[in-house]
């Protein structure tokens, strides 16, 4: 259908249409019209149709939004970005900010302007933010001021990025005094079901992130698959969790899922498991979304959280154990919902509720979505046999720019990346990754970007890194490092040198644990064999 963008660089980038997965819209509830703007069903339609205008939305510390005061915020914000930024339909429009309802108000007025957001994670340093504004060509951003310092020294990096506004900032400069210069309903873009809302950044099993290009139809797609079949909240429910908004599963699972009930979420800057209890208890939380690292150590808490009217427990971003799962239940009475998803497909694919959840199983196809175990070949394999798991339903993986389209397409189908076997139950049980890529507490990891930055370090002279387990994280990030000769193999070097990549790219990737060994496993040709890494431990002086 005709595209509302003014700005054509989204559909310009496309991967051609033979390169793109075949899409599912067999549910009724999938029928999506021509044109469509994800903001007015969700945000717009709450107030106008619904009547949810005066229910509560959106809570923090020191914060609570009906769907109407959101309304309000986004208009003006939207106002600002059309009348004083300068912003057209299809630009990008970078956003940089904690979990907090001012960040979920930016990006609701990004889908009304009809532009693209490019959601980040706080955590992201200038050289990892330079990269993503290259990649998406970010023209604009709206970033919490606490953060700024990074992203004006990204903006150098990347000139393309001509326009910063920073809110929670005093002054005239700041985002909220120009919000308030302005009243009034915003005139939603109407943008076609298919012109691109949102680019989800992977991060990238090569150190190189991918951008995944997502349709305003993608939104509410994944509105209508998984939470009304497996979830299945109610509009009293109120939603709280630790995934970040810039993640595709936190920007699921604490706006678009509950905004498509009339529902409320709790927003967090801070989630570690003890302030991930004590905003369940100060807010009467009763859906959970982390990952199964803040299970394991929330389960100390088993009975206080029995006190609270939590009642439904959802687990991704990595693995469930079924250790896990029991300890969860054990401490809590509660069955954990768990399920795999991809920034691919945007959200949720495989579950299974709590009624028919499976010990060690993900669970099964999410209505609208379809799933094989294949082999080498593509031939679909027997129950019980490991192989390469393929997805296709009403989302799927379009990179921007990016050649590996037709690795994780084929065929029709959504390669993952994960290993995967099923029983004769239908239930889809995970195996591993078939890539580089690390899963450490719901990260994901590149272990080549963490070697790229040791390497910058003076002391280095080779390293490898790859993905140990974990009782408590899953896996965890090591590194195998040669030294340059004379530097000693001392715990002081160890700290040294994590404390180096802490401050180069986002902590969380920092190597927890390191070891110092002579040689690295090398192919004739000289390439790196991560996989055989951990043969080096034999030799190795190890620290963590």
């Amino acid at each position: 259908m005709p595209s509302a963008h003014v700005d054509t660089f989204a559909r310009d980038s496309l991967p051609p249409i033979e390169t793109q997965p075949e899409y599912l819209f067999e549910l009724p509830s999938l029928q999506f019209p021509p044109q469509l703007n994800c903001a007015t069903a969700l945000l717009d339609d709450a107030v106008d149709v619904h009547g949810w205008g005066d229910r509560s939305c959106l809570r923090a510390y020191g914060v609570h939004w009906t769907y109407r005061e959101l309304l309000d915020r986004a208009d003006r914000v939207a106002h600002v970005l059309t009348h004083e930024m300068g912003v057209v339909p299809g630009n990008r429009v970078l956003l940089r900010a904690p979990n907090s309802p001012m960040l979920v108000a930016c990006w609701f007025a990004v889908m009304k302007v009809g532009a693209i957001a490019v959601t980040t994670m706080p955590m992201l340093r200038a050289g990892e933010l330079a990269t993503i504004v290259r990649i998406s060509q970010a023209t604009h951003a709206l970033c919490d001021a606490a953060l700024a310092a990074d992203l004006r020294e990204a903006a150098v990096l990347e000139p393309v990025l001509r326009s910063v506004r920073c809110f929670n900032e005093a002054g005239p400069d700041g985002l909220e005094q120009a919000m308030a210069r302005y009243e009034g309903r915003y005139p939603n873009v109407n943008t076609a079901s298919d012109d691109t809302c949102l680019l989800g950044f992977t991060s990238g099993t090569t150190g190189v992130p991918k951008a995944t290009m997502h349709f305003h139809r993608d939104v509410l797609a994944i509105c209508r698959c998984w939470p009304p079949h497996v979830l299945k909240p109610t509009a009293d429910d109120v939603f709280i969790g630790s995934p970040p908004l810039a993640f595709t599963f936190g920007l699921g699972g604490l706006v678009l899922f509950p905004m498509s009930v009339g529902a409320s979420a709790v927003l967090l800057e801070k989630v570690a498991p003890p302030q991930l209890y004590e905003g369940l208890r100060d807010f009467g939380a009763t859906i959970l979304f982390t990952a199964p690292t803040s299970y394991r150590a929330l389960t100390a808490l088993g009975h206080d959280l029995r006190a609270l009217p939590l009642r439904k427990c959802v687990s991704a971003g990595e693995a469930l154990p079924a250790a896990t799962r029991t300890l969860w239940r054990e401490a809590t009475g509660i069955e954990m919902i768990d399920g795999i998803g991809a920034t691919e497909l945007l959200h949720i694919f495989i579950s299974a509720d709590e009624a028919h959840a499976k010990p060690g199983a993900t669970g099964t196809p999410v209505p609208g979505y379809r799933a094989e175990v294949v082999d080498d070949d593509d031939v679909p394999v027997p129950a019980g046999v490991v192989g390469k798991l393929r997805v296709k339903g009403p989302t799927g993986c379009r990179y921007l720019n990016d050649p590996r389209q037709r690795t994780y397409v084929r065929d029709g189908w959504n390669y993952t990346g994960d290993a995967y076997w099923c029983d004769d139950d239908g239930y889809f049980h995970y195996h591993a990754r078939t890539d580089d890529l690390i899963i450490s507490s719901g990260y994901n990891i590149a272990g080549p970007e963490v070697e790229a930055c040791l390497l910058q370090h003076h002391d280095v002279a080779e390293c490898g890194v790859y993905g140990v387990p974990d009782d408590e994280r899953g896996n965890v990030v090591k590194a195998w490092i040669v030294l340059r000769e004379g530097v000693p193999r001392t715990a002081h070097t160890v700290q040294a040198l994590q404390d180096f990549v802490k401050q180069q790219i986002a902590p969380y990737k920092y190597p927890r644990a390191v070891a110092f060994v002579a040689q690295l496993p090398r192919t004739a040709t000289g390439k790196l064999q991560r996989f055989r890494l951990p043969e080096c431990d034999t030799l190795a002086l190890e620290t963590t």
